[in-house]
């Protein structure tokens, strides 16, 4: 599967979408630009995580970030998470960006910085 088709597919099948039932942190962010919008709730022991999921609407760029963003972060130390950036992000997609599409791009990013 090329980098287009696995975006695709997480915007179709979503991992993670969803609400925890006790989540210990709860952020939420919207792209002003767009209106892409990303919920993102973590249940944290210490400092890892160990469930999350997301809710959210907007473009299949903006919702598959999420998706995939949070298939990587369960297990993750919250130091670790906080040093994630746009390259992690972009190489994660495996696609180039143009400068509008990256403030979807990032958007789960940024709440899951807010989050930690």
């Amino acid at each position: 599967m090329n980098a287009e088709e696995r975006i695709i597919e997480h915007y179709k099948h979503p991992r993670r979408r969803g609400a925890l039932a006790a989540p210990t942190v709860r952020e939420r962010d919207v792209n002003p630009f767009c209106g892409d919008e990303v919920t993102i709730e973590l249940l944290l022991e210490g400092d890892r995580v160990v469930d999350a999921a997301f809710e959210g609407r907007g473009c299949s760029l903006s919702q598959a970030t999420a998706s995939m963003l949070l298939e990587e972060i369960v297990g993750k130390s919250t130091a670790e998470i906080r040093n994630w950036g746009s390259a992690e992000v972009f190489a994660m997609l495996g696609i180039e960006i143009g400068p509008v599409r990256q403030k979807c791009a990032l958007l789960p990013l940024n709440v899951l910085h807010a989050c930690v």
